[in-house]
């Protein structure tokens, strides 16, 4: 017999739950591509949901964007993030995102 209390099986993370923020040495790391918290590393760098699936959609798709009207040099940011999707797509690949 084992001893010590029973120990229950920890309860599955609701996928509608917003993942744990990435952390190293308990530093939340941050998204490279607009500065939101990471929830961890993908396609190569650390990036927020939003970006991962920005660019998983955009990579999958192959969409082409529409082209940007000020200069291809939009600020991408948390808060205007999906505002100029073609250089959303361009800063993802600027950082380093790649399949």
């Amino acid at each position: 017999a084992a001893g010590g209390p029973p120990t229950l099986p920890r309860a599955p993370r609701d996928p509608a739950d917003p993942p744990p923020p990435a952390e190293l040495n308990g530093m939340v790391l941050l998204c490279k591509v607009c500065g939101d918290v990471a929830s961890g590393f993908h396609y190569g760098v650390h990036a927020c949901e939003g970006c991962k699936g920005f660019f998983r959609r955009s990579i999958q798709q192959n969409i082409q964007y529409k082209k940007c009207l000020k200069n291809e040099n939009c600020s991408i940011v948390r808060i205007n993030r999906n505002r100029c999707q073609q250089c959303r797509f361009k800063k993802c690949l600027l950082v380093g995102m790649s399949r």
